[in-house]
């Protein structure tokens, strides 16, 4: 018996570590400088759930990431829905646009609270520019947005992958056609009515392999905008097949934030 409960000590004493180990709960992120709030804006023929990497690798760091679902019915519906979100934040933001969520975020970035704008492969528009004008400007590599009679704009699903997110593999790219959300004429006609560009500091990201809007379109606009650029090899989908570089970028702009 004297043996036995040798034995037995023996071995609590060499598990015990373990279970202290196991019953203490992971060390929370440390809190991060600057802003701590992230607000994600998907852009048009997709929903939020794309940003699921970026989500993780910020939240991961200690930052509090919400993603906007969109309506997709029109400009000013997007805008509210994305003012919402806003409102349920407890300090400084930043607001991240990809795609026509670009529009979205100059105007919705207007409010206080938005204290730095990220345009990822985003349209930027001027006040009294829609952004429809500006895609025609200096049109997109390839043509593939077709429309209804009722309004509504669709992504060819058979140039999905090739036009939308050539470096992504296909059988994501088949579900992401076939679940696609509609855009509407109406939101890429509208007039922009504020552009907060103009009085908050803005980081913009280049797709350099973005076929479904013009490169060259992007690099002028975040010209025109004084935004600090930052050029990655990657399809119009960067946020989804580049993530940690997407997920710098935003970390930079919120680490600035005094």
């Amino acid at each position: 018996m004297r043996t036995v409960s040798k034995l037995a000590l023996g071995v609590m004493a060499v598990a015990a570590p373990f279970f202290v180990s196991a019953a203490t709960p992971a060390a929370a992120p440390v809190a991060p400088t600057g802003a701590k709030n992230i607000v994600i804006v998907h852009g048009s023929f997709v929903d939020g759930s794309g940003w699921r990497v970026v989500h993780d690798i910020l939240i991961h760091k200690g930052y509090k990431v919400t993603v906007v679902q969109q309506p997709a019915t029109n400009l000013d519906e997007d805008i509210a829905a994305t003012r919402e979100i806003l409102d349920q934040q407890v300090g400084p933001v930043v607001l991240v646009g990809h795609s026509s969520g670009g529009g979205v975020i100059s105007a919705a970035g207007i409010r206080d609270k938005v204290k730095a704008l990220v345009y990822v492969a985003a349209l930027q528009p001027e006040v009294g520019e829609s952004m429809g004008q500006l895609i025609a400007s200096m049109p997109a590599p390839s043509d593939d947005v077709r429309p209804t009679r009722d309004g509504h704009l669709f992504f060819d699903r058979t140039k999905f992958n090739a036009d939308f997110a050539a470096d992504l593999t296909t059988n994501r790219t088949d579900f992401m056609a076939a679940s696609q959300p509609a855009a509407t004429a109406a939101t890429f006609g509208a007039q922009a009515w504020a552009a907060a560009w103009h009085n908050k500091p803005t980081y913009a990201i280049v797709a350099t392999d973005d076929r479904a809007l013009s490169p060259d379109l992007q690099r002028w606009m975040y010209k025109r905008a004084g935004s600090k650029v930052t050029e990655i090899k990657a399809s119009h989908s960067v946020y989804i097949s580049q993530p940690e570089a997407v997920a710098q970028v935003i970390e930079d702009a919120a680490l600035a934030v005094k």
